[in-house]
C-alpha cells in the first residue's frame, strides 16, 4: 500500500493515511507504503553520499532528509502537493533540516526519462532551476496518468516544459547533456542507492540515513528532533 496526505487543513488533526477504499485502489496501482515501510530493510547511513545532489535548506542543518521519488507516481505528487509543504514550512525554512531529492524511477520508461532529464537540468542549470523544474513536472502530472497526455514524459514535451523557465540556449545545453546520458548516469546512481537501502516504494523518506517509518507530520517532527539530539544539536 501507499499512503497519501490528507487535505492540508485537516492533516494536523488526522493520521496521514488514505480512506480505506482509496488506499486499496492506490495499492493496486503502485504498492508499498508512502514511507517505504519494510521491516527487513536495514538503513546504512555510511553508504549515502549527499554530494552533487539537489537540496533545499541550510547546508549546516543538523538533520538531512532524503525523499526517494518518481515523477510519474501519483502518491509522490500527492506528497509534494501537501505533506512536503509542511516539511518546507516547519523544518526546512526554520533551519532544522536540509532536504534532498533522490530518484527512484520504477513505474515505466516515462519515470526513467523524466528522472534523467531532470538530472541534466540539475547538472547544467544548477540547484534552483532543478527545483523549479521538479515542481513543474509534478504539477504537469495528469490525474489519471494512463488515460490522457501519453506524450507528457517524452523528450519533446520535457524540452517544451523546460522552455517555460529557461532560454533556448539553456534548453539546448540540457538536451545535449541528456543525449550524452549524463542525466541517466546520475539517476542510475540514485536508483542503485535506493536498492541498497531497501526502498520498495515511493515516496520514501530517510532521516539522517535511517528509513522513516512514521505516519504523519508529528512522527516526522519527533524523528527529526531525535536525530538532531543524536548529532548533539
Amino acid at each position: 500500500m501507499e499512503e497519501k496526505q490528507q487535505d492540508k487543513n485537516t492533516f494536523s488533526q488526522k493520521p496521514f493515511v488514505f480512506g480505506l477504499l482509496f488506499a486499496i485502489l492506490l495499492a493496486i496501482l503502485i504498492g508499498g507504503l508512502f514511507v517505504g515501510y519494510n521491516k527487513s530493510s536495514m538503513s546504512n547511513p555510511g553508504i549515502i553520499s549527499y554530494k552533487n545532489e539537489p537540496y533545499l535548506g541550510d547546508k549546516d542543518a543538523p538533520v538531512k532528509i532524503i525523499e526517494f521519488g518518481d515523477y510519474k507516481c501519483p502518491a509522490c505528487k500527492g506528497f509534494n502537493d501537501t505533506f512536503f509543504k509542511q516539511i518546507d514550512k516547519e523544518l526546512i525554512q526554520t533551519g532544522k533540516v536540509q532536504f534532498f531529492f533522490f530518484h527512484h524511477p520504477f513505474i515505466n520508461v516515462d519515470s526513467y526519462r523524466s528522472a534523467e532529464f531532470s538530472e541534466s537540468v540539475y547538472k547544467v542549470l544548477g540547484n534552483d532551476k532543478f527545483w523549479e523544474f521538479h515542481k513543474k513536472l509534478y504539477d504537469a502530472q495528469p490525474s489519471d496518468p494512463e488515460a490522457e497526455n501519453k506524450d507528457i514524459y517524452k523528450k519533446d514535451y520535457l524540452m517544451n516544459l523546460l522552455s517555460t523557465m529557461a532560454s533556448k540556449e539553456e534548453v539546448d545545453k540540457v538536451v545535449q547533456s541528456y543525449d550524452k546520458k549524463e542525466g541517466k548516469l546520475a539517476s542510475n546512481e540514485d536508483d542503485a542507492l535506493a536498492t541498497q537501502l531497501g526502498v520498495t516504494s515511493t515516496p520514501s523518506l530517510f532521516v539522517n540515513g535511517k528509513m522513516f517509518l512514521g505516519r504523519d507530520m508529528k512522527d516526522l517532527r519527533t524523528r527529526v528532533d531525535a536525530a538532531a539530539k543524536e548529532e548533539g544539536k
